[in-house]
C-alpha cells in the first residue's frame, strides 16, 4: 500500500510512503489517512486546501471537529494514523492556520489529484521508499475465499482482513454454503434410496 501527495504551492514538492500492515486486510482509507498526514506534516502552520477524493477520509477527520463531541479512537482500524493526523490539526488550529478539506471527484482529470495517485503508485514499487505505519496490532486477522462469477464461471479470490462487515457476510455465507451442502448430500442419499427400490 502507498500514500502520497503534492504540495503546489512549495515548487510542487512531493513526498510518498509506504503505508505498512497489508496483511490485516486493506482499504484505501488507510493509504488516504497517510497521504493527509504527510501533506499535514511537509506543509508549514499556514493555510492550507487539501483536495481529496476519499470520502471516508472527510468523514473520518469531521468527526473531531467543534467542541465536545464524543468521538473515540477505540476500534478504529487506523487509529495510529488518526491520532497523527488530529494532533496535527490541533497545532494548526492553535496557531491559527485555516485547514481546509475539499472533496474533489477521482478520475476527472484534476491535476493535482492525478500526480498525487501517480506518487502512492510510486511509493509501491520504489525500493528506497520508507515504510511507516506498520506495527502489528493484536487483532485476529481472518482469512478466506470470495467466489467470483463472470459468464457461467466461478473463481475464487484470497481475501483477508480484520474484523469487518466483510468478513461477516464471509461467515453467514459460508455456513449457507455448509447448510446447502449437508441437505443435498442427505436429499441425495434419500433419492439413491428411493432409485434402488424401483
Amino acid at each position: 500500500m502507498g500514500a502520497g501527495y503534492v504540495n503546489l504551492r512549495k515548487h510542487r514538492k512531493r513526498q510518498q510512503r509506504k503505508v505498512g500492515r497489508e496483511e490485516e486486510g486493506s482499504s484505501s482509507n488507510r493509504q488516504e489517512l497517510a497521504a493527509f498526514v504527510l501533506a499535514l506534516r511537509g506543509t508549514p502552520v499556514t493555510k492550507l486546501m487539501y483536495l481529496c477524493d476519499n470520502q471516508a477520509l472527510l468523514k473520518a477527520v469531521k468527526r473531531w471537529v467543534g467542541e465536545g463531541g464524543k468521538a473515540t479512537l477505540v476500534g478504529a482500524p487506523d487509529a495510529e494514523i488518526l491520532l497523527e493526523a488530529i494532533e496535527k490539526l490541533r497545532n494548526r488550529t492553535i496557531a491559527g492556520a485555516a485547514t481546509f478539506l475539499v472533496k474533489v471527484k477521482a478520475h476527472r482529470e484534476e491535476p493535482a489529484n492525478e500526480e498525487t495517485d501517480i506518487q502512492a503508485d510510486k511509493s509501491i514499487s520504489g525500493k528506497d521508499v520508507p515504510t511507516e505505519w506498520h506495527d502489528r496490532k493484536n487483532r485476529a486477522v481472518f482469512k478466506w475465499q470470495e467466489p467470483r462469477r463472470k459468464g457461467g464461471t466461478v473463481s475464487y479470490e484470497d481475501r483477508k482482513s480484520t474484523w469487518n462487515s466483510g468478513v461477516r457476510k464471509a461467515i453467514r455465507r459460508g455456513s449457507a454454503e455448509e447448510e446447502v451442502r449437508k441437505h443435498r448430500d442427505r436429499v441425495t442419499e434419500a433419492w439413491k434410496q428411493i432409485s434402488k427400490q424401483r
